[in-house]
C-alpha cells in the first residue's frame, strides 16, 4: 500500500466534503473545489475523517492511491487555509506594480509584459520587485507562479530575471574565466 494513500485527511471545522459516486465536492470559507476521482477509488467519510481505498492491489491501483489522497488533501487545505507562491523580481531596472487587476512587469524588454488576475487566482505587489500568487487550487497556483517566472527566468551570469522566493540560481563565470594556455 501506499505510505501517503494511506494516511486520513483530517477535515477542519467549517469545510464540507460532499462526496457523490466519483465526484468530490469540497466546501469552505474560501470557496468551493470539485474533482472527478478514479472509480477504482473507495472514498469513506467518517465524522471529519476522509480515508482513501483502493479497490484491488493492481499497479494502476496503488498508482492512484496516492495521487487521490493528495488531490483532496490540497482541496481541503486550499478551501481552508489556501496556497501561495512568492515570487521576487533581481535586475537593474527589473520591476513589478499592479493597477487594478493587472500586474505590469517591467524586464527589460522594448515593451511592458501584463498578467492579469482571473476568478481564481489574485495577483498581489510587495514593494516594487516581490509578487505573491494566491489561490485555492494547487494547481492554478504553481502554474500561474511557473508561467509569470517563465516570462524572464533568471539568467546564469548576472542573475537576473523572475525566481522564486529562496531559489538558488548558480552563476557561472563569464569569458574572462576561461583559462588561459
Amino acid at each position: 500500500m501506499s505510505r501517503i494513500g494511506k494516511m486520513p485527511i483530517n477535515v477542519p471545522a467549517g469545510v464540507d466534503v460532499k462526496i457523490d459516486g466519483n465526484n468530490v465536492t469540497v466546501k469552505g470559507p474560501k470557496g468551493t473545489l470539485s474533482r472527478e476521482v478514479q472509480p477504482s477509488m473507495k472514498l469513506n467519510l467518517d465524522g471529519a475523517v476522509l480515508t482513501v481505498t483502493p479497490e484491488s492491489q493492481s499497479k494502476a491501483d496503488r498508482s492512484y492511491h496516492g495521487l487521490t489522497r493528495t488531490l483532496l488533501n490540497n482541496m481541503v487545505t486550499g478551501v481552508s487555509v489556501g496556497f501561495k507562491k512568492e515570487l521576487e523580481i533581481q535586475g537593474v531596472g527589473y520591476r513589478c506594480s499592479k493597477n487594478g487587476k493587472v500586474l505590469d512587469l517591467v524586464l527589460g524588454f522594448s515593451h511592458p509584459v501584463t498578467v492579469e488576475d482571473n476568478d481564481d487566482i489574485t495577483l498581489e505587489v510587495v514593494g516594487t520587485n516581490k509578487i505573491i500568487v494566491n489561490g485555492i487550487d494547487n494547481q492554478k497556483v504553481g502554474q500561474c507562479a511557473a508561467e509569470i517566472r517563465g516570462i524572464r527566468p533568471p539568467e546564469p551570469y548576472k542573475g537576473k530575471g523572475v525566481r522564486y522566493v529562496g531559489e538558488y540560481v548558480r552563476i557561472k563565470e563569464g569569458k574572462a574565466g576561461k583559462g588561459k594556455k
